[in-house]
């Protein structure tokens, strides 16, 4: 586990953070029946008359090709809504633009983070949520939590709740890791930052160890309130640490939609 507490600890303020298938069936019938040939009557009647047998051929072939547009849902906080920043350089916009670019030309990724948002308050909107029915999720909760000192086992509980339910809805989940500055102790420090790789490992979840890793605690690459990343910031969080995690996510679940649907063929 990455420990950047000290780090974060220098440059961080302690104030809160605001923080399917459409399946594309193609089924082609395609009949060709032979046809049988006539006696010729012009010829003379001692003539021997031949009949060819009758031919009739029918093959039928049906191929189904899934085009299967991809929802991916951003859950989470300001980290997540991309506070103080334009609406196209937060990391949900960033990731759509990069899967795009990477040949995902049906992928969508939906912003779904709050500012502010508690891990108590998330499961309270999860209804609302999961009327995206999100393929796949990321969630990233838990530092409005810490910031408020809640208790350790009740931030737990919560992200465990949102996974449960966004797993029962089918959507497969990536868990953003957080880690927090010193200034709450590092008893808490340390307890709040084992929650994510508990969690991912008990439930089968997919990790990002550390959500901010490589912009976390940088000046540069931060906002003036050092807390939320510029647009450079979220560029790093989308190409280092959410498609190393998200892409082989994506390829498994797209193996999983092609192999329900195989082509057929019949002659008859």
């Amino acid at each position: 586990m990455i420990n950047i507490s000290s780090y974060l600890a220098k440059r961080l303020p302690a104030s809160a953070s605001k923080s399917l298938i459409i399946a594309a069936a193609l089924s082609v019938t395609l009949v060709v029946s032979g046809c049988q040939k006539e006696p010729d009557i012009n010829k003379a009647d001692d003539s021997t008359q031949t009949n060819e047998t009758q031919k009739t051929t029918t093959t039928t072939t049906t191929t189904t090709e899934q085009q299967a547009p991809l929802t991916i849902l951003a859950l989470g906080d300001s980290l997540t809504e991309g506070l103080g920043v334009d609406n196209d350089a937060n990391y949900p916009a960033q990731l759509e633009a990069r899967l795009k670019e990477l040949g995902y030309k049906d992928v969508k990724v939906v912003n779904s983070g709050l500012s502010g948002e508690t891990s108590t308050g998330l499961v309270n909107r999860l209804d609302w949520v999961l009327q995206t029915k999100p393929d796949i999720t990321i969630l990233t909760v838990g530092a409005n939590d810490a910031i408020r000192g809640i208790d350790v086992a009740t931030v737990e509980a919560n992200i465990r709740t949102a996974v449960k339910r966004l797993q029962d809805n089918g959507s497969e989940v990536i868990l953003g890791g957080m880690q927090i500055y010193d200034n709450l102790g590092s008893d808490y420090v340390t307890s709040f930052a084992a929650i994510y790789p508990r969690v991912a490992k008990d439930m089968n979840v997919t990790l990002i160890p550390f959500f901010l890793d490589g912009v976390g605690g940088d000046p540069k690459l931060n906002q003036a309130d050092a807390i939320h990343p510029t647009k450079e910031g979220y560029t790093i969080i989308v190409n280092d640490n959410i498609l190393p995690i998200l892409q082989p996510e994506i390829e498994k679940l797209e193996a999983k939609l092609t192999s329900t649907s195989t082509p057929t063929e019949t002659t008859q």
